[in-house]
């Protein structure tokens, strides 16, 4: 599954939160440029912000780039610093995933970095352990680390009160589920995956749950899914792009 998270930090400015939810990565990247000089916390933000962009989108790698460089110029502790490398990370897996270029060991050694840097008790491993699962998942083939990764990213997500990664957890735990066959266990993990989207108005990443949720529920149900799922791309207007094979016109 094509799915990405953003830290918290993102998710917990209401005008920023509003727009990127709704798939306005850029207008919400430029409510932070204004303090993007000289904080680096707000540097760090708009980097994760655009990145994400590029997940959604397929594009936009160069100014994201552009965006984490100044973030990690910025970094002067250890914990900005492990946040911009989990990041450098993100943004190397996704133009690996992409097949914008290879950068596979790029993301590999700045998720080490990052496991270096961020304290065990930091607010930031959860998703780390997260993105270091979808490196397990789709680059390396591997679904026992990626599932263990998950499932340390779940709990400290859980333990942190980081409710939107737990969307994200659900939804790959589930993943993992459905590929060896077991689908209660992937009903169950896709429909809190929705569940907690929905509430949140995470429109860009209902979608894809609604989807992954048909995928493995019967009709009509799962007609009904589709639907939405449907509806939902439409007003977007094509967001995720990579949807677009299952539900382009």
């Amino acid at each position: 599954m094509t799915d990405t998270a953003v830290s918290e930090s993102v998710v917990g400015v209401p005008d920023v939160w509003r727009l990127r939810a709704r798939g306005c990565w850029v207008e919400a990247a430029a409510l932070l440029a204004p303090f993007c000089d000289d904080d680096a916390g707000a540097a760090l933000r708009r980097a994760e912000l655009l990145v994400e962009g590029c997940f959604y989108h397929v594009d936009g790698w160069a100014e994201a780039e552009d965006a984490l460089r100044l973030a990690e110029a910025l970094a002067s502790t250890d914990e900005e610093r492990g946040a911009a490398a989990s990041e450098r990370g993100h943004l190397a897996y996704g133009a690996t995933l992409f097949s914008v270029r290879d950068r596979a060991d790029e993301a590999r050694s700045a998720f080490g970095r990052s496991a270096a840097l961020l304290s065990p008790a930091s607010p930031g491993r959860p998703l780390l352990d997260f993105r270091r699962g979808l490196v397990a998942e789709n680059i390396a083939g591997n679904p026992t680390a990626a599932r263990a990764a998950y499932r340390r990213a779940h709990a400290g997500a859980v333990a942190h009160g980081n409710t939107f990664l737990t969307s994200f957890t659900w939804r790959h735990l589930a993943g993992l589920a459905a590929a060896e066959g077991d689908l209660a266990e992937a009903r169950h993990g896709f429909a809190e995956s929705l569940r907690i989207r929905v509430s949140l108005g995470h429109l860009v990443g209902t979608a894809p749950a609604l989807l992954s949720l048909a995928d493995v529920e019967s009709d009509p149900e799962a007609g009904q899914l589709r639907a939405e799922a449907t509806r939902l791309y439409a007003l977007l207007n094509g967001i995720p792009a990579w949807l677009a094979p299952t539900l382009a016109p």
